[in-house]
């Protein structure tokens, strides 16, 4: 039997200045972790048109597709393993290496003289995006006090919204003179890993399960596994299926959008430089949309619970998109329309602050978590190898997009098979 119960002592409801510091670490990983991830998304046109010297749109939405899914994959297989690291390591320290190899390689994308060479260091800054999250949302679990921690969750999910809005300033500013000067200005992150490292403790809450005997004798193949331990399987089977609803429901409109806009610009006479400016005003409003779904989480995941909450934003952005990629036709009205499109399909991310890190106990938080999100992500990889091949299929950029939407279904029935948490201490 541990030495630590199932769950920890009850933390006073006192917000102490260090708990403040986790969340603001926490929020700037994850923001420019959000910047540094849609960056290339923003200059995929043009970068990847350049690199294959090329202006065909099916053409470099393959080769950007390639690109798209390594990058998917990479972040995926990046967020499980330092999930696991975080759990024996440590969330501050795994937080200070991710965030470095995201802001560095994102930075060396923007010296990149061949397709090949981009995918490569995309793919590694791609293990770097994937890593943090899984770090910051369990260092931030674990830090504040119960009465408080859904809220302060929601606040630091809230930051994927501000990492889009900044990369599609970063676009906005840096996208005229060239697409390298956008990639290179993700490098900035890495100056935040010096003050994480520094002034950002440990959690206590791991450092007491750390010491218990028990779990220190655990190799990191046993910590894996214990998420897939017979009280736990459930908890991982729901976190992956409602993980991977919303990432590759949402994964048609985020990645085929920019190709879109480019094409309805190009057939009203606009020029590309037309088309970036008009993509980045576009993703201001959808992220815009976004902060106001993940304020609206602060008070609803509380309200009317994690499940209740999923459900209703996952309808939403089922219902968001289908007006979206069946009845726009034009950029007057699309254009408006991503307030409402991000705030279901970007705040709906914000379900997942709360509710993974209440799945799995402190010894496994940051593996189970990390695995439920970033399986989900490896199995979205998969959609931008195939971008083209809907594009083709399905005669359009929308209704390619449309086809991905639909599985928004599995999310809301997922759901209701996965533990009610709101109002439940969380488990060491």
């Amino acid at each position: 039997m541990s030495a630590i119960g199932t769950t920890a002592k009850v933390q006073s409801p006192t917000i102490a200045s260090y708990q403040w510091l986790a969340l603001f670490s926490a929020f700037l990983g994850w923001m420019f972790d959000s910047m540094d991830l849609n960056l290339f998304t923003l200059v995929l046109f043009p970068s990847v048109g350049s690199l294959i010297k090329s202006a065909n749109p099916a053409a470099i939405a393959q080769v950007g597709g390639y690109i798209v899914g390594i990058k998917l994959f990479c972040w995926g297989l990046g967020g499980i393993l330092f999930g696991v690291f975080a759990d024996r390591i440590g969330r501050t320290r795994c937080m200070v290496i991710t965030i470095v190899i995201y802001a560095v390689f994102t930075g060396l994308s923007g010296l990149a003289q061949s397709w090949q060479q981009l995918a490569i260091l995309q793919a590694i800054a791609g293990f770097g995006i994937g890593g943090e999250w899984s770090a910051g949302a369990a260092l931030l679990a674990e830090s504040w006090p119960e009465k408080h921690r859904a809220r302060a969750m929601q606040v630091m999910q809230m930051a994927f919204a501000f990492g889009f809005f900044a990369a599609a300033l970063d676009n906005l500013i840096l996208g005229p003179i060239s697409w390298r000067w956008v990639l290179a200005a993700g490098a900035l992150p890495a100056v935040i890993a010096l003050g994480v490292r520094w002034f950002v403790p440990e959690p206590e809450r791991w450092i007491q399960v750390r010491q218990d005997a028990e779990v220190a004798r655990m190799t990191m193949g046993q910590t894996f596994a214990r998420i897939f331990a017979p009280d736990l399987r459930r908890n991982t089977i729901v976190g992956v299926l409602i993980s991977t609803s919303m990432m590759i429901g949402s994964w048609g409109g985020l990645t085929l959008m920019p190709s879109w806009i480019q094409q309805m610009v190009h057939a009203s006479g606009g020029t590309p430089l037309d088309g970036v400016h008009t993509i980045s005003y576009a993703f201001m409003l959808m992220m815009v949309g976004g902060t106001l779904g993940y304020l609206s989480l602060i008070y609803l995941t509380d309200a009317i619970g994690r499940r209740a909450s999923y459900f209703l934003f996952c309808l939403g952005s089922l219902l968001s998109a289908w007006y979206m990629f069946t009845m726009i036709r034009d950029l007057h009205t699309l254009v408006p329309f991503m307030v409402v499109y991000g705030y279901f399909t970007i705040g709906g991310f914000g379900t997942f602050a709360a509710y993974l890190p209440e799945l799995f106990p402190t010894r496994v938080r940051a593996s189970g978590q990390g695995f439920c999100w970033n399986a989900a992500r490896s199995l979205t990889a998969i959609g931008p190898l195939i971008g083209g091949f809907l594009v083709g299929t399905f005669g359009s950029f929308p209704a390619a997009a449309m086809s991905t939407a639909v599985f928004f279904v599995i999310g809301l029935v997922a759901i209701w098979f996965g533990p009610e948490t709101r109002g439940v201490p969380l488990a060491d």
